[in-house]
């Protein structure tokens, strides 16, 4: 059967990872998290001193940019996919409330967008490829043969979130999560460079009253 492109893009924590890597496994396709690549990008400059506060030394990380590899391994034992930052397991870090209130900082540059994009493009080269983020089907795969623009309630988004924060052993207050979506979500609908925006052939899919198996 020949394969195709999927590309699902959407609002911060709508379920974009869930339902791609559902969708992945089933068509024994090669699940692309974009988002874990700009938060890599987020680690290293936040590990590299390059945040005062909220506000990030743009021209340092655009100079280190050729120091940045970024990949992704299988797990053996948990069958689940690892980010790696210059052959480092960071999959973990990423998804601290540390790095998740930077990424959108980062990921606006657009130098840095087009160093990444350039890699998600490659991957997609041979087909059979899901992969979620912010600009996949107006950017990154504008020909993609299926475009799936994710959304929910703000609410919903926020208990989900907050829970998965939680079962993670993660102290935060679910006020934090709320205001931190809300940021990302006018930071990335705002910049300048590749904005997040629902593709015009995209198909949408607001799971606000679904859950995991109905969505899927």
């Amino acid at each position: 059967m020949k394969k195709i492109n999927i590309a699902v893009d959407g609002y911060s924590s709508c379920g974009k990872s869930t339902l791609a890597k559902m969708l992945a496994k089933s068509l024994t396709y090669i699940y692309i998290d974009t988002g874990a690549m700009y938060r890599a990008v987020a680690l290293f400059a936040l590990n590299n001193g390059m945040f005062e506060g909220d506000k990030l030394n743009e021209k340092e990380l655009i100079g280190s940019l050729s120091k940045i590899e970024i990949g992704f391994r299988l797990n053996s034992e948990t069958g689940d996919r690892e980010t790696l930052l210059n052959g480092q397991n960071i999959e973990n870090e990423i998804r601290d409330m540390r790095v998740s209130s930077k990424v959108s900082y980062v990921a606006e540059i657009p130098e840095v967008r087009k160093k990444l994009v350039l890699l998600q493009q490659k991957m997609g080269e041979h087909k059979g490829v899901i992969m979620d983020g912010r600009d996949i089907g107006t950017v990154v795969f504008p020909q993609a043969e299926l475009k799936i623009f994710m959304t929910a309630s703000e609410e919903i988004r926020t208990e989900r979130r907050y829970a998965e924060l939680i079962s993670q052993g993660k102290n935060v207050a679910k006020e934090e999560v709320r205001n931190n979506l809300n940021q990302r979500d006018y930071i990335d609908t705002h910049r300048t460079a590749d904005p997040l925006r629902q593709a015009e052939d995209a198909l949408v899919l607001d799971n606000t009253n679904l859950n995991m198996d109905e969505q899927f």
